[in-house]
């Protein structure tokens, strides 16, 4: 074969090579975003992306640690309690969707339940183990009726003493997580009806089993992809009513599952949780990659759990103890519990001068979700939470004895899961798309390639002539 023939067959391929990767590079993307918002719209149709949001095919965990107390006796006196961190305690997971109803105004209601399953290969321990935590009916119901005269206080009091019931319950991790018999349950609710919320068993996750997060009305994304999955409405409300001002109360964002697509890095993460009663926000941290698809990192600010003194947007959140505690009395039957991060994470200082045995660090104790901004998936979800008590003496409860008052670590849990299977092969094949899209208009941007391609274009029309003639 002739140089002259081999140069005009490379100069075409490359003329060739160049005008498909151009084309590639400017009608690629809007190829994949086509795709991306047909198989993130909300529709029976779309099977992976549908399939996945109503039954949630993915691993997810939720891992339990007790905050044993090493010193109750001491505690009673007026001493600090002393704590030691037990477990992790790991159950999977399983959600659904069920009641779903599709609406005209392109918006879709459904109730979202979950069952837990022990691992017990997961964890540290098994459900059988033995743990001291303040008990709740006792030291909880103490703070709630404070208000009251001595002489009903002295008389719960009796009734504590009757039922055998002390200011610390010792239980198996299956008891306290799931529940217990306690007669002072039934007891109390025939004395104050409403004041606790269940009846028999008590225990911390008893309402949460085979239960679910109430109704949500979220937007199907059909015609506006970027309202995608956005809450329209929880149990029939567009806003809440726990809290002291209309910017607290509002519902913002998502249901916390997914998220609109075509993120940037400006981009806020929000979301509604039935869970902590309010809407919360997390922040852009860092790009990375996760089982080698790009992701944005978003953690929770410091300021989501400040007090009002701290940021004065929270002031509807008060009354207001040290930042880093989220009262959440109003939407827990006025029960004195308080949310935080573990180990009191970006907390006031002062709140580990109060417990020995914590110590907070951002690798164990942080908050993060991982984002595919392209779709808007999660692809790693790490969500941390503790809850505390408020305990102190009583004046007209014996139970209480001197206890100094202080906010109580109980129990922090940390739920995760990430992407695998179908939905992980689709968002590879999105990435790959991607990197190649990048790749192209890199070397397109490259003046020597450039240079190169007009010398070739050059040398293919030169050669024509010469080529035709023989």
């Amino acid at each position: 074969m002739s140089k002259s023939k081999i140069a005009i067959g490379l100069s075409v391929f490359g003329l060739l090579a160049v005008v498909f990767g151009t084309v590639l590079a400017f009608v690629g993307p809007a190829v994949v975003k086509d795709q991306i918002i047909k198989n993130v719209e909300l529709n029976p149709q779309n099977k992976l992306s549908y399939t996945m949001w109503k039954d949630i095919p993915v691993p997810f965990f939720m891992s339990i640690y007790f905050f044993n107390v090493l010193n109750p006796e001491e505690i009673l006196a007026g001493e600090k309690p002393t704590v030691e961190q037990r477990g992790p305690y790991v159950y999977r997971e399983k959600r659904w969707k069920d009641n779903i109803t599709f609406h005209d105004n392109k918006t879709v209601s459904y109730r979202e339940y979950r069952q837990y399953f022990f691992e017990e290969s997961m964890s540290i321990g098994n459900e059988s183990d033995v743990v001291t935590i303040p008990n709740l009916l006792v030291l909880g119901t103490s703070v709630m009726v404070d208000i009251l005269p001595i002489s009903l206080k002295k008389m719960i009091s009796f009734f504590f003493n009757t039922f055998k019931e002390g200011p610390f319950v010792t239980k198996t991790v299956g008891e306290l997580m799931w529940g217990y018999n306690s007669k002072l349950v039934d007891f109390l609710n025939s004395i104050f009806p409403g004041l606790m919320p269940i009846k028999g068993k008590f225990g911390l996750f008893v309402e949460m089993n085979n239960s679910n997060t109430g109704l949500f009305t979220v937007f199907t994304g059909k015609d506006d992809i970027k309202v995608v999955h956005k809450v329209d409405s929880w149990n029939g409300l567009k806003k809440v009513n726990y809290w002291k001002s209309e910017q607290c109360n509002m519902i913002n964002g998502t249901a916390g599952q997914m998220w609109p697509p075509f993120m940037t890095k400006e981009s806020n993460l929000p979301f509604y949780s039935p869970d902590t009663c309010r809407s919360m926000e997390l922040v852009y941290k860092r790009p990375g990659t996760s089982q080698g698809i790009p992701v944005y990192r978003y953690v929770a600010p410091k300021t989501l759990f400040a007090n009002g003194s701290d940021y004065p947007p929270n002031e509807g959140f008060c009354p207001c103890r040290q930042s880093g505690l989220l009262d959440v009395s109003t939407c827990r039957h006025n029960s004195p519990v308080f949310l935080s991060y573990p180990h009191f994470y970006n907390a006031d200082p002062a709140l580990l001068q109060t417990v020995n045995g914590l110590s907070p660090n951002e690798r164990d104790h942080g908050l993060f979700i991982d984002i595919h901004p392209d779709t808007g998936i999660p692809m790693n979800v790490s969500v941390k939470m503790q809850l505390n008590l408020l305990i102190k003496q009583v004046p007209g409860i014996a139970q209480t004895g001197k206890i100094a008052e202080v906010v109580m670590p109980l129990i922090w849990f940390r739920e995760s899961g990430y992407i695998d299977g179908p939905m992980e092969q689709w968002l590879c094949n999105l990435a790959l798309r991607e990197a190649i899209k990048t790749q192209i208009m890199t070397q397109l941007k490259k003046k020597h390639i450039l240079q190169k391609i007009q010398i070739e274009i050059t040398n293919l029309c030169r050669c024509k002539p010469m080529i035709i003639g023989q």
